[in-house]
């Protein structure tokens, strides 16, 4: 079908002052909407105002809807500016509230990530399936020697193993820190050395747009100059054979050989101000920058911010485009939609492969409902040709490359 946007000049597409109003239904039915009647509000720019007067208030009742090992004493301080500590004095971990809280409830079964190839394979992930996977790697990575404030490397490709090893690393109370499949070897040795990481988890490769990334001769040349690096985690994605150092690498499904399915490694209790993760800016204008992020603060800010921002409802299906490498990927792709108990899509490749409808077709596969993406890829995809067919057969077929899961 043709769809004819009526383009006089394009560099009015920057421009845009139209405003789309939500219905009426929308509004009454916002999670916005029953926090302002659960403080006494029936209008919402007096609601509003009272937020900016008593925003720690705000901030406070939202701590109270995740799960705590130890309560918090205070919930803002400033110590000497501008540092400040969020929820000083309590303990939580936030995989606990990713997964661990609705093991006893019916979210335990519901489905966390659909997940879609390159090629058009799929997996299907519950809670229970990822609560597993993590806990099964948390224990692998224990018996390699990760504790609690160890720095973990992830260079991976968009693949269910990944969202398993950013909460893994977390559930043992280290420090994850991933970098994006499309970067270098020169981008991820900096980083490592930067971070001081002790183990990478990487892959034999990748698929992306059709092509093979191999990732596992990347990650070999950016250890071979970073010493820090003990271990190197190789999950099995395309099946290619690549180099194995003996005493450093091993497999993933070699890891986890022998670790039972029911196995459990209890969440380690952090500080609200202990490390999370860190996460390097680009590079792009100058020396990447470390940016750290803490387990409380981060915790309750990206639960606040997918609940109100993206008004997830129990059925509803949320798509962050966004890549794991990116803060929005960790943000709105693995840590704010697991603790809102939310159904997501995963998908490995790319908006343009085989064709420039893949995002609507996996939109329509999966009956996505809240779709998450950045401006610059939507002008991208404007320019392309409307009437391009979908036509890559693989895609069609949803031909399977094999994973960890199958081994």
């Amino acid at each position: 079908m043709s769809l004819n946007l009526s383009f006089e000049d394009t560099s009015s597409m920057l421009v845009e002052d139209r405003v789309f109003p939500p219905s009426r239904d929308v509004v009454n039915n916002a999670n916005i909407t029953a926090y302002m009647k659960s403080k006494g509000f029936d209008n919402y720019e007096d609601f509003y105002r009272w937020s900016l007067e008593h925003c720690f208030e705000f901030w406070d009742d939202m701590a109270k809807e995740l799960s705590w090992f130890e309560p918090w004493q205070t919930t803002f301080t400033w110590t000497d500016k501008p540092f400040f500590q969020w929820f000083a004095g309590g303990k939580l971990n936030i995989v606990y509230n990713c997964l661990d809280r609705y093991m006893q409830t019916p979210t335990r079964t519901k489905v966390a990530y659909y997940w879609e190839a390159d090629d058009g394979a799929t997996r299907t992930l519950t809670y229970e399936d990822l609560y597993t996977m993590v806990n099964r790697l948390a224990k692998g990575l224990q018996n390699l020697g990760v504790k609690k404030g160890d720095r973990v490397a992830i260079y991976m490709p968009l693949v269910p193993e990944l969202v398993a090893a950013v909460l893994a690393v977390a559930r043992l109370g280290a420090v994850h820190m991933v970098v994006f499949g499309g970067f270098a070897a020169s981008a991820l040795r900096d980083r490592i050395i930067d971070c001081d990481a002790k183990v990478l988890i990487t892959a034999d490769g990748g698929y992306r747009g059709g092509k093979v990334i191999d990732l596992k001769q990347i990650a070999d040349e950016a250890v071979a100059e970073a010493p820090s690096v003990e271990k190197v985690i190789v999950v099995k994605r395309t099946g290619k054979d690549v180099p194995m150092q003996a005493g450093r690498d091993i497999y993933w499904d070699d890891l986890l050989a022998g670790i039972p399915q029911d196995t459990y490694v209890p969440c380690e209790p952090m500080d609200s101000e202990d490390l999370l993760y860190i996460l390097y800016t680009s590079g792009s204008t100058g020396k990447p920058k470390g940016v750290v992020h803490v387990q409380g603060g981060y915790a309750v800010g990206t639960y606040a911010t997918t609940k109100f921002v993206f008004d997830l409802k129990p059925d509803d299906v949320f798509w962050c485009t966004a890549d794991i490498g990116w803060v929005t990927g960790h943000s709105y792709g693995i840590y704010g939609p697991l603790m809102n108990a939310a159904t997501s899509i995963l998908f490995e490749g790319i908006p343009t492969y085989p064709a420039p409808d893949r995002w609507w077709d996996l939109v329509e596969k999966y009956k996505g409902t809240v779709f998450y993406t950045a401006p610059t890829a939507i002008r991208s995809l404007m320019r392309r040709d409307h009437d391009q067919p979908h036509t890559h057969p693989a895609v069609e077929a949803g031909q399977r490359q094999p994973t960890a899961a199958d081994h």
